[in-house]
């Protein structure tokens, strides 16, 4: 295993310890295909291999963020989401797997084939699933799952400062990758952009290691949870929080970002999806061996796919950063015969 944050800077590898739940380097591949305006590279980064159980970007903001949870003696994690949720179902299988008990206050989204899965991974699992959102008080449902359970909060997405920095260090690592010859550099990386904490993490990571490679963050996520705005602020707090732990990290290293926002393969609305994204979903079925989703994945593959067949384009190298877990679960997508821990009003997802 390779540590890509503590080798460029060795006090913050001392001083912000993590659990290891990812497999690191994820391997990265260049392969040549073919678009109706003739053969293109793209470099393809494995993400979706960062842990045998649940591979994807989670993995490596769960690593920093329960790390933190143990330091503070908590024996739950709590967190949110939708009912199909791959930040929750993350979380809950990553806390089984090193002893945690796990809370996720899921709330209603557009059915899609994946949530009946995720369920039943919970219920696998024993997550204590609570309904959340809509009409329903928020307060008391923590007052009654949080207090006095030493619970530690997970934030949406895993992103906070700390769920950042574990793709500051995906930055590095891709850094180093192209540092050992294992790549050319890419123009451009092309990244599904929810709750923003694996962006704002890629573009620190990325401008701290001096590559002047652009980063498409491509919209999936509502803009009250998903603006530029809220992005700007994630990446300065990052910085400035790593720079304190170590000041040789500098702190204006958001300053230095190479940021493109892509609202253009939303398709209107989070799980929403248009022609465009279930073509780029069969593209990399077929011609790169990935199996992606059309919530996340999809949209961040179209718009790489629509990029790289424009006339303007200059023979660069495209990247294309897959966030979605690729592990099987050991569960179907059948209704059970019993919900179990599932709430009543999840049956929705079933039929």
């Amino acid at each position: 295993m390779t540590d890509a944050l503590a080798n460029a800077y060795p006090r913050l590898g001392e001083r912000l310890r993590k659990v290891q739940l990812a497999e690191l380097p994820t391997p990265i591949y260049l392969k040549e295909t073919m678009t109706p305006s003739g053969v293109r590279s793209i470099l393809v980064k494995r993400d979706d291999l960062t842990n045998p159980l649940y591979g994807g970007n989670k993995v490596r903001k769960l690593e920093y963020i329960f790390q933190r949870a143990l330091d503070r003696k908590a024996t739950r994690v709590a967190t949110f989401g939708a009912a199909g949720s791959n930040h929750a179902l993350a979380t809950a299988v990553l806390a089984n797997d090193i002893g945690l008990e796990c809370t996720c206050f899921l709330a209603h989204q557009k059915r899609t084939r994946k949530v009946p899965y995720a369920l039943n991974m919970h219920r696998h699992l024993g997550t204590e699933i609570v309904r959340y959102g809509g009409s329903i008080a928020a307060l008391p449902l923590f007052r009654e799952y949080l207090q006095h359970r030493r619970a530690w909060v997970v934030p949406l997405g895993g992103s906070c400062w700390l769920g950042a920095t574990g793709f500051v260090n995906a930055g590095l690592e891709l850094a180093e990758q192209i540092a050992q010859g294992d790549i050319p550099c890419p123009a451009r990386i092309y990244i599904a952009n929810g709750t923003m904490g694996s962006v704002a993490g890629l573009l620190l990571g990325l401008a701290a290691a001096e590559l002047p490679t652009e980063v498409h963050a491509v919209r999936v996520a509502d803009n009250k949870f998903t603006n530029p705005a809220i992005l700007d602020r994630l990446m300065r707090k990052t910085a400035l929080l790593l720079n304190r732990f170590d000041p040789t990290f500098d702190a204006s290293t958001a300053d230095r970002t190479r940021l493109q926002w892509r609202d253009d393969f939303f398709a209107g609305g989070y799980a929403v999806f248009d022609d465009n994204t279930e073509d780029a979903v069969s593209f990399a079925s077929g011609q790169l061996g990935l199996s992606l989703e059309t919530t996340y994945t999809g949209k961040a593959m179209a718009a790489l796919l629509h990029d790289v067949q424009m006339p303007e384009y200059r023979g660069e190298t495209f990247l294309f950063w897959n966030t979605h877990n690729s592990s099987t679960l050991p569960v179907s997508g059948d209704k059970p015969d019993t919900l179990g821990n599932i709430p009543e009003d999840f049956q929705r997802y079933y039929e």
